[in-house]
């Protein structure tokens, strides 16, 4: 098994890289659910921490109500894939709400991006503009030359 700091770096790289993940939640039923976000990481060396903005006023409030977890999972054509097992919360303070605006706004491109293009999303204090905050607990990496050419490394890592 990989060190953090041996996996958050290929992580953020193969992620930012990707952009797009399909995101699982777990419905107060017990039924799963998914679609497809758009998170930012940060590695500071010693922490990876996601950032999602999205709506507060979506069906997946109540599916983090019941169980505060989503399952991130990256794909490419090459096959590359990486997957993120995190505890979420909610950011809900003005504070929170303009920093994790700034964050999507000021990051570099294709991660980066102008929040207020998704409408209703007019500025951080909208009522449909949310920020998740994600604390992983299990990194998967697999460049795809794993599958298809028996070469590269597969990581693994859980807290």
């Amino acid at each position: 098994m990989a060190a953090l700091d041996q996996i958050a770096p290929a992580f953020v790289e193969m992620a930012h890289r990707i952009v797009w993940c399909t995101a699982a939640t777990t419905d107060p039923r017990g039924r799963p659910r998914t679609r497809v976000l758009h998170p930012i990481w940060e590695w500071d060396g010693e922490q990876l921490t996601g950032w999602i903005a999205t709506s507060p006023l979506s069906p997946k409030v109540h599916d983090l109500a019941a169980m505060p977890r989503v399952s991130l999972t990256y794909w490419d054509s090459t096959h590359d894939t990486c997957t993120a097992d995190c505890v979420a919360e909610w950011q809900t303070s003005e504070e929170a709400l303009v920093e994790g605006w700034r964050r999507f706004a000021e990051a570099p491109e294709p991660v980066g991006y102008d929040p207020s293009i998704i409408p209703p999303w007019t500025d951080p204090t909208a009522l449909a503009f949310g920020i998740l905050r994600l604390v992983p607990d299990r990194l998967r990496v697999m460049p795809g030359s794993v599958m298809t050419a028996g070469e590269g490394q597969a990581l693994l890592w859980r807290l």
